[in-house]
């Protein structure tokens, strides 16, 4: 038999999609009818034109289906002004401590944080920070990407990401993709438009996406630095004093030299360096041959520098055909050297 408490109960084990957690928590069920083997019901999405209402409307009618319905009827409406900064200041109220503070930061949070740096741009700094993500994503981690390149984001593009993280007030939900929650500053700028900032309003965007991001909870945060030792890297190791840092640079003597600034600055800030990735170390040819186009030795220079190791190395090679996307897959040979890093990375 139907009733009010079972559809109920069955809606628990949906979760709206952005939010990850039970719509009947989120006070999104309502008015519940039921008629027979006939129920309708009212879901209040978090914002109007949610991109999600058609997972959530699929969701709910299988909830529901299982309980042996025949029909489902479901209206859909919006939360109030009201509805939604109560729901934001409840949401929020898990997110920061009384302080303001990200509860991430916290000594006991668990979070692990990676920042993946640079001494110069070109090196595929980017693309080792979203296949990391991604690998320790397929690994069962809970993962996100804090694209603080303010200057060159470049993570949403990388990924073929074209929608707008959904706001609650001044609220953001981070996009998901490939199982990887991500903030950017390319989500808040029109037509690849340039940002011209300074060191204040640079702080203030960092520690926005920190505070003001819904995160969730989090296994590993990527923090895709600007290259080099500018305000960035600066506020972010004040803010981040626990996070730990990856090297990345190619085999070239002169830009692993450049890639040292990089190293020494995290040495400087007492960050642990994780190790060094070098990025387009070789191409192999049909004939198995490995073919050294920037050289060799400029990476295992570096590690040497920085007293630690090199922890890949990465081949050219393209992404998968045809999608636009940077993210390899699981099963290509780049793919696997990241598969390989990120298991690396569980035990350090």
């Amino acid at each position: 038999m139907l009733t009010k408490e079972n559809v109920v109960n069955a809606l628990k084990q949906v979760n709206d999609p952005e939010l990850h957690q039970s719509i009947v928590d989120l006070n999104m069920v309502r008015n519940i009818h039921i008629h027979d083997n006939h129920i309708a019901l009212d879901i209040i999405l978090t914002i109007p034109g949610c991109p999600l209402k058609a997972k959530i409307q699929q969701d709910v009618e299988e909830a529901i289906q299982a309980l042996g319905a025949s029909t489902v009827t479901i209206s859909f409406g919006s939360m109030t002004d009201q509805e939604r900064r109560t729901l934001t200041a409840s949401l929020q109220a898990k997110n920061v401590t009384d302080q303001g503070m990200p509860n991430m930061l916290l000594p006991n949070s668990g979070v692990q944080f990676i920042a993946i740096t640079s001494g110069k741009g070109g090196v595929g700094k980017s693309t080792v920070t979203i296949n990391l993500a991604v690998a320790l994503a397929r690994l069962g981690k809970r993962v996100g990407i804090l694209d603080a390149d303010i200057y060159g984001f470049s993570i949403p593009a990388m990924m073929k990401i074209d929608q707008k993280p959904t706001m609650l007030d001044q609220t953001a939900i981070p996009v998901e993709r490939h199982g990887v929650k991500i903030m950017s500053m390319g989500f808040f700028t029109n037509d690849n438009q340039p940002v011209m900032w300074r060191g204040p309003m640079l702080n203030k965007w960092i520690r926005n996406f920190l505070v003001n991001t819904l995160w969730g909870d989090l296994d590993y945060l990527l923090i895709d630095l600007p290259p080099g030792t500018g305000d960035v890297a600066i506020d972010m190791a004040a803010m981040i004093p626990q996070a730990q840092e990856i090297i990345v640079t190619t085999p070239h003597l002169a830009a692993s030299h450049v890639a040292s600034r990089a190293g020494l600055m995290a040495q400087h800030t007492k960050h642990r360096i994780l190790g060094v990735v070098e990025n387009m170390a070789y191409f192999e040819g049909a004939d198995g041959q490995k073919n050294y186009l920037f050289g060799q030795g400029g990476a295992e220079q570096l590690a040497d520098l920085l007293q630690t190791d090199v922890i890949a190395q990465i081949p050219f090679a393209q992404p998968e055909e045809n999608t636009g996307s940077s993210v390899y897959d699981e099963v290509s040979i780049i793919g696997e050297v990241f598969t390989h890093l990120a298991e690396d990375l569980l035990y350090k």
